[in-house]
């Protein structure tokens, strides 16, 4: 399959919370009776304990150079290896970036994937094939032509939601909220089942989750919508004993759920938590915002997303930095880049690795941290647009990438997978963007094999291919 354009075009912001607000289908799921049966049987033999399962997805975007973080390549050539040396970690053989020390220290408790690869070399393509599972229709622009995985988890475990908080909620920098600025769009599934998106530095003072507090007037209003529902329930029951009709509202009362509920209001809440705590995660988007998934997914979220870029989004980017992880050359230095950002990333993420552990979320919940591909392993040199002077950077490349899984009682401290000497491709446990997800699917109990239909009625898997990476699950499986 050929590569996706290499022309990269930047990303965009905002989105409206009136999905929330939209009415759903008459079928809740919009399955068929024996997919239904299926999923009910899987539900019931998977046990208690999975209905409870969570992920919290970190996402890059732009894409961390995987040849300077967890696949570095010490022997290779001076034009493929850059800046950095591999420190010991303390798993017995496994290396990692020496800007990485807090890792190093809790190797143990992730594992090291290195041989994911797609053929999507462009941003746009790139999200899409990662965020949706699939091949898509065009190779640029980020406008989904199938579900994200956000939408997928939101239609097959909204039915388990227990609580007001919904199924998926993203967090992300102020003017990113757009859900096409990521891949996340629904879809045939429609806006229903997009992801609850929050917008804002949970590191400032003044960060506030918007709409989730009651004005007297909206106090009021909700009143009288409630009023209402129950009077449209009451009616319901006799016109409709099957409760199908229900699902006609379920939207706007997961809304009204949420505006009422202190419990929801209390999850999204940072001051309850020890300024101790607060301080290990450190003092940045990417520190506060992992503390936050893990609130979220105590309170009973079943799929965060946290947006990674800008680690900093209140603050002047430093000369030879730049805005995400995309570390074009013209974009950035990328080794000063790297300084910039690599140790507030090893703050954040060994934190809340360690604080799942220790709060016992490390069987509930499966921590993925990644981007759409990894860079080029040949170093690339150009002018940078804001230093005006000729410094390292390195391109988009799908062919190899690195990421890391922690928690979701699966087996950590070990590699799965290997690129070559020069990190250009993997020869060992080829794998794609897909074995991930059916490794997450699979970790929330759903059946990736399932099919649910198109807006012409043409049945769609939940996962096309792809299968759980063996080498991640409980040794009992």
């Amino acid at each position: 399959m050929p590569l996706g354009d290499r022309t990269g075009s930047r990303c965009r912001g905002p989105l409206s919370r009136r999905s929330f607000l939209q009415a759903g289908g008459i079928s809740v799921l919009g399955l068929g009776l024996s997919d239904f049966l299926k999923l009910r049987a899987i539900a019931q033999t998977s046990g208690a304990l999975l209905k409870d399962n969570a992920v919290i997805f970190v996402w890059l975007p732009g894409g961390p150079a995987h040849m300077d973080t967890y696949d570095m390549k010490p022997e290779a050539p001076s034009e493929y290896r850059g800046d950095f040396q591999p420190i010991r970690t303390n798993v017995p053989g496994i290396e990692i970036c020496e800007l990485f020390p807090r890792q190093a220290k809790i190797a143990d408790k992730f594992t090291i994937v290195r041989s994911v690869c797609h053929d999507f070399a462009d941003h746009g393509g790139a999200h899409k094939r990662f965020m949706t599972g699939r091949i898509p229709a065009t190779p640029t622009e980020f406008v989904n032509d199938a579900p994200s995985v956000t939408s997928i988890v939101t239609k097959m475990l909204e039915p388990r939601q227990k609580n007001a908080l919904p199924p998926c909620i993203a967090g992300v920098d102020s003017g990113r909220n757009h859900i096409d600025v990521f891949s996340l769009g629904t879809a045939y599934l429609g806006a229903a089942y997009s992801p609850f998106i929050v917008a804002g530095d949970p590191s400032q003072k003044d960060f506030q989750v918007q709409n989730l507090e009651l004005t007297p007037s909206m106090a009021t209003r909700l009143e009288d919508r409630t009023s209402l529902l129950r009077g449209m329930d009451l009616l319901r029951r006799d016109i409709d004993a099957s409760g199908m009709m229900a699902a006609m509202d379920h939207f706007s009362q997961r809304a009204v759920g949420m505006l009422t509920s202190s419990a929801v209001r209390e999850a999204f809440d940072l001051s309850h938590e020890p300024i101790g705590v607060r301080e290990r995660y450190g003092w940045s988007a990417y520190g506060q915002r992992g503390l936050l998934a893990r609130r979220l997914v105590e309170a009973g979220c079943p799929f965060v997303t946290m947006v990674w870029e800008n680690p900093f989004p209140s603050s002047k980017i430093p000369l030879g930095c730049t805005y995400n992880w995309d570390s074009h050359a013209v974009n950035c230095h990328i080794f000063e880049d790297s300084r910039w950002r690599f140790p507030v990333y090893d703050q954040a993420v060994s934190a809340l690795i360690e604080d799942l552990y220790s709060r016992g979320l490390d069987r509930k919940v499966l921590l993925v941290v990644t981007g759409e591909f990894g860079r080029t392993p040949r170093l690339e040199r150009n002018r940078g647009t804001e230093t005006k002077v000729t410094q390292p950077g390195r391109d988009h490349w799908p062919q190899a990438m690195s990421f890391i899984v922690s928690g979701g009682g699966m087996r950590t401290g070990q590699i799965v997978g290997a690129t070559n000497r020069k990190g250009e491709h993997p020869v060992e446990r080829l794998l794609s963007p897909n074995d991930l997800w059916a490794t997450v699917y699979r970790h929330l109990g759903i059946d990736f094999d399932l099919a649910i239909p198109d807006l012409s009625g043409r049945p769609m898997p939940i996962l096309p291919f792809g299968q759980p990476i063996d080498e991640l699950l409980p040794s009992s499986v």
